[in-house]
């Protein structure tokens, strides 16, 4: 370990030294002075690594007395579980079968300490819901990252092997706090290089520092590398040669880094290169990687997210082309999913996919970073959207097929389980960009730990580390988190409208919007079909019947408009203008409340936050003030360009008790992007 990573970690243990900038994340210990803690270990050494950061964290944070670390391959907790008891006279133990669960256990004893648990007659015992809980790093090799809204990569590719930023540890510390234990460091639109060998040595360097904190190495790969960086003629999986350079690069790959978790893959997807380039299916791509990866324990996780231009709806085709494989993957190739069948969209339903497949294995993919909400100007906790999505019954197995059980294992046997976030950080001394972006990454490693547990309980759990236990400042803030993400569906596209965002970059409103020439899946039009009759994308039995991909009864209940739930509304139905909803208002009347009250909220949010100045140290409250100024503003952009645009067809007045419009349409129209006149907007700073 470098002499720089050492003083960064022991300055991280030394709360006085740090202001309240972000950098510490949920990780705020405040130690007593005076107070140290009394750490045994048994079972294993003190000096290997990981227990070295177990007892390091305990030294640091811990108040409550000894602590015994017992490693104990006789535990039933499973690989990375742990089990945390307190006797009689006051001694806690931490006991695992491996030493990643000791760290595990330390983390959740610290938490339960820095939330205001009782820590008396503690019992608990833990093992994660996934094997392999991961992010996803859409970074680029110049430092750029796709769809990243916190400055740039934390990867310093050119400065790599020699030079080790202190916020690598920084990070897998974190991560391994919330219990992640696998990080894929590049975009999944891949540049070959990434496997060149001046790469796979920075990549080295990378997963010695992330390795004691439990945290292994992935690579997101391009298809086409043999050909591209390998010279072959082409990259079919059935060739020979090709098979031969894969098993070549991936021995090259575990001779460096011996952990190695494996690839993701995106293959024959906008434009990427993959296996149906040469009339080979994904199931011969992905199980080629597959069994180059195999001597070594290595995994393949196949990305579900196609769709052609030429197709009639984009959600039906990811189970167009996958369906017909079921059965034909290899037992380490594991089918990454979208939680939604567009495109991680404020609001869809859950994946059809989710389970339909029998034998294949499935993980879910969250999207942390805000692509679609926002960027890191708006406070969207997001908790609410993953847990919606993993407790969606799919009905695959009959009632309580939910897609968390269909891709834990719990429903069918699976030879290995997985779930994936597209990671939100960045070089930001905040890590996120936005304070409360934080929330995300950590709502997303607890869930993917255990995801019976509740919004509620995860934001109170952030709040409590992050901010302060004061219950005056807790409550309120975390009825604020709990409602933003449907407050943020309320003033984007509430009753199921779906992505009528700025083309391109995706940051604001343009349903208007159209690019001669382009893709209709990448237009607004194309999703909701507005014009004097109504709005909104047919996928009942008349239209594309994407309804009938999912199982009984829910094809019944989405293709049927008045069962359709109406928060998917318009993602099922073209309705009418003038279709009277449940409460009795008319389609027009409820999108107009529904955008006015998402401008409301927003506005108490602002408020709210104003009362809490006194709970907040100056620099976090005044960048969240300004955040929340910025997202009050879009929220009304959005309104005012909705409405005004879809007035145009439904021809009907905004009801007298919404707040009048403050844009015209010719403006915001030639406005474009960004009618606020903020250049930051766009960047998401």
């Amino acid at each position: 370990m470098r002499k720089s990573v050492i003083a960064f970690i022991s300055i991280f243990f030394m709360s006085s030294l740090f202001a309240e900038d972000g950098s510490r994340l949920w990780l705020r210990y405040e130690a007593v002075e005076g107070a140290t803690a009394d750490v045994t270990v048994m079972g294993a050494k003190r000096g290997d690594p990981t227990v070295s950061i177990a007892v390091r964290e305990l030294e640091a944070g811990w108040r409550g007395g000894h602590v015994d670390l017992w490693l104990n391959s006789r535990l039933k907790t499973g690989r990375d579980g742990y089990r945390i008891t307190t006797g009689r006279e006051g001694r806690t133990t931490v006991a695992a079968q491996r030493v990643t669960g000791l760290l595990y256990g330390v983390y959740h004893l610290l938490r339960l300490q820095e939330t205001g648990a009782d820590l008396t007659g503690l019992d608990v015992e833990e093992s994660p819901a996934y094997d392999r809980r991961l992010l996803n790093h859409w970074d680029n090799m110049n430092g750029s990252i796709e769809r990243g809204y916190a400055g740039r990569s934390l990867w310093r590719w050119s400065e790599l092997p020699d030079t080790l930023s202190p916020r690598y540890e920084a990070y897998a510390r974190a991560n391994a706090s919330i219990g992640i234990n696998g990080t894929v460091l590049n975009n999944v639109n891949a540049s070959p290089q990434i496997l060149s060998a001046e790469y796979l040595a920075k990549v080295k360097a990378l997963a010695d520092i992330f390795r004691p904190y439990g945290l292994t190495v992935y690579l997101s790969v391009n298809f086409a590398s043999p050909k591209t960086l390998g010279g072959l003629e082409d990259a079919d999986p059935l060739n020979a040669g090709v098979v031969r350079w894969w098993k070549e690069k991936v021995k090259e790959i575990y001779a460096l880094v011996p952990d190695f978790g494996g690839f993701l893959v995106k293959a024959n997807s906008e434009g990427q290169s993959g296996p149906q380039d040469y009339g080979r299916t994904h199931a011969d791509g992905a199980n080629m990687l597959a069994d180059a990866l195999r001597p070594y324990g290595g995994i393949v996780m196949w990305r579900a997210f196609v769709y052609s231009p030429n197709s009639p709806d984009r959600a039906r085709q990811a189970m167009e082309e996958f369906m017909p494989l079921d059965g034909q993957f290899r037992d380490n190739v594991i089918v990454q999913i979208k939680n939604g069948p567009v495109d991680f969209q404020p609001r869809e339903p859950f994946s059809p996919l989710f389970g339909a497949m029998r034998e294949t294995q499935e993980m879910i993919e969250f999207q942390i970073t805000q692509e679609y909400l926002g960027f890191s100007n708006h406070l969207v906790y997001l908790a609410p959207l993953f847990s919606e999505t993993l407790m969606s019954d799919t009905h695959v197995g009959g009632p309580g097929s939910t897609v968390a059980r269909v891709t834990d294992g719990t429903l069918r046997p699976a030879r290995v389980t997985a779930i994936a976030g597209v990671a939100n950080t960045g070089d930001e001394t905040n890590w996120c960009g936005h304070h409360f972006a934080q929330a995300n990454w950590y709502a997303f490693g607890r869930l993917a730990w255990n995801h019976s547990l509740t919004p509620e309980q995860i934001a109170g759990e952030w709040l409590r580390m992050t901010f302060g236990a004061d219950g005056r400042f807790v409550e309120p803030v975390k009825e604020m988190m709990l409602t933003s993400r449907e407050t943020c569906v309320d003033y984007m596209m509430p009753l199921g409208l779906h992505h009528i965002f700025a083309f391109g970059h995706h940051y604001g409103p343009q349903p208007w919007g159209d690019m001669p020439g382009g893709r209709p899946d990448w237009m607004p039009w194309y999703y909701h079909n507005a014009d004097s009759t109504g709005v909104g994308f047919d996928r009942s039995a008349t239209g594309s019947n994407a309804a009938g991909q999912y199982a009984a009864p829910l094809d019944e209940l989405y293709g049927d408009a008045s069962r359709c739930p109406e928060n998917l509304l318009l993602w099922f139905h073209r309705v009418s203008w003038d279709r009277r909803l449940r409460n009795g208002r008319t389609l027009w009347d409820n999108l107009c409340v529904r955008y006015d009250t998402g401008v409301q909220q927003v506005r108490d949010y602002q408020r709210l936050w104003d009362r809490m100045e006194p709970f907040v140290d100056a620099e976090r409250f005044t960048h969240v003030q300004r955040r929340l100024r910025t997202q009050s503003r879009d929220a009304v952009w959005w309104k005012d360009a909705c409405l005004l645009y879809f007035q145009t067809f439904s021809r009907q007045p905004i009801p007298y008790d919404i707040e009048r419009p403050v844009h015209n349409l010719d403006e915001l129209k030639a406005a474009g992007q960004n009618p606020a006149g903020n250049p930051e907007a766009r960047r998401g700073r």
